[in-house]
């Protein structure tokens, strides 16, 4: 996994502390892991969700753990730093330095490596860019970014290959069964088709709606019927969802970017994450 990060706020705070009574509590301690590091620490913070450990050295630079011990990745900073917080977000440092009186907001882009075998896509198979979305069909957001993202997939048709997996939510009662439905199009090589169709619907799904576009596709109606229950595309939608909470999934949609999560889901957003992504991929092919 990669990591970098970009600074995008300087601010001055004061800072004020708040000490409690100590308690008289009795409390066991068990070290559950040592870090044998090769610098010397001068802070750590744990992310919000608990899911990284950052340690700051006197070398200038961030190392970050996993909780099992793993190192994950470096930063190297470019600013001399004497303390680190963990944000509200797993994805959020704050990088404090006494000696310019600044806390620096940082944003990290953590590369997530997210399996993308035999989920439906389209583009081309061998892109060097591979757009994974998480997505919702009862999503009313998702549903909105749908003609876009053909719009993206036609405007690079070399350099993307956009992957489609599912993340229905518990609110949305006929989400995953749109899912199932999805997936069992897919096994008549209608995906896509029926993927617009459910989109254009997605405010008013019901059984009879997931049915009859199946039908004004001229699906093969027992075989649909049966792959929509079959425990292959039930195990396959848990996967996709597993996958989605692995990379931090939370809500719909959720878009990465060759593993960078896209914060500016929009075509200017979309094609400036691509073209970062185009140069990384020349620069590293340049001997």
């Amino acid at each position: 996994m990669k990591v970098t990060y970009a600074v995008f706020l300087f601010l001055c705070l004061p800072i004020g502390v708040v000490v409690s009574p100590p308690s008289h509590a009795a409390v066991d301690v068990t070290i559950h892991k040592t870090l044998n590091l090769e610098e010397t620490p001068l802070d750590t913070a744990m992310s919000a969700g608990g899911k990284y450990i950052f340690i700051l050295t006197d070398q200038r630079k961030v190392l970050v753990y996993a909780p099992d011990g793993k190192l994950e990745d470096t930063i190297p900073l470019d600013t001399p730093v004497d303390h680190i917080k963990a944000g509200p977000r797993e994805d959020i440092l704050l990088l404090v330095s006494s000696e310019k009186k600044t806390v620096q907001v940082a944003l990290l882009d953590f590369v997530q490596e997210i399996n993308v075998t035999g989920s439906p896509f389209k583009g081309a198979a061998e892109a060097p860019v591979t757009v994974v979305l998480f997505t919702d069909f009862q999503c009313p957001y998702c549903a909105k970014i749908a003609p876009l993202l053909n719009e993206l997939v036609e405007k690079n048709k070399s350099k993307v290959k956009l992957v489609f997996k599912n993340f229905p939510l518990n609110s949305h009662r006929f989400a995953w069964k749109a899912a199932a439905a999805a997936l069992a199009a897919h096994k008549q090589g209608k995906f896509w088709e029926y993927h617009d169709r459910l989109f254009q619907n997605y405010s008013r799904l019901n059984d009879q709606l997931v049915q009859g576009q199946a039908q004004r596709l001229g699906l093969d109606m027992p075989k649909f019927e049966k792959d929509m229950n079959d425990p292959k595309i039930m195990r396959q939608i848990k996967q996709d969802m597993q996958d989605g909470r692995k990379a931090g999934v939370r809500g719909t949609p959720t878009i990465f970017v060759n593993g960078v999560l896209l914060r500016d889901i929009t075509m200017e957003g979309f094609q400036s994450a691509i073209d970062k992504q185009m140069a990384k991929t020349k620069k590293e092919r340049e001997p």
